[in-house]
């Protein structure tokens, strides 16, 4: 059977899901930012004992050890399922990235499975974002020396 371009089109569409895009931005809106706030409450929190630096220091670490907590009790998974990118763009899904390979290969020991495993997804973020930060770096400093 030989199909032209525009039935194929009509096809395609038929049988692919529809996309709730705008619910899903929404959601990944709202959980973003309630981890955002969630964030802030905790600098505001730690701003009562300590300087704004450690406070801010503090609150990034509180982040990270929820976000493994919630990946270890498998919570996380189950919150990016819904909330998509929301959970990703934060420090929590970073620190997701790197524990939920931890967990995952940790039957295969911890030299061949957790060591070798544990930066699968995050190795590429960090090499890709410290590439980025020295491109643009290295512009800032250009237009600086010229400006």
């Amino acid at each position: 059977m030989k199909l032209n371009p525009k039935e194929y089109a009509r096809m395609v569409s038929r049988a692919t899901p529809h996309s709730p895009v705008v619910r899903d931005c929404l959601w990944a809106f709202f959980v973003g930012g309630s981890i955002c706030l969630l964030g802030e409450v905790l600098r505001q929190v730690f701003l009562i004992w300590y300087d704004a630096s450690l406070a801010g220091t503090l609150t990034s670490i509180a982040l990270i050890f929820l976000s493994a907590v919630c990946t270890a009790l498998g919570w996380y998974q189950k919150l990016a399922t819904r909330a998509g990118a929301g959970t990703l763009v934060p420090i929590t899904g970073f620190a997701n990235s790197v524990v939920s390979p931890a967990i995952e290969f940790k039957a295969e020991g911890w030299v061949t499975g957790v060591g070798a495993k544990i930066f699968g997804i995050a190795g590429p973020v960090i090499a890709y974002g410290t590439a980025a930060s020295a491109v643009w770096g290295l512009l800032y400093w250009l237009l600086g020396k010229v400006g």
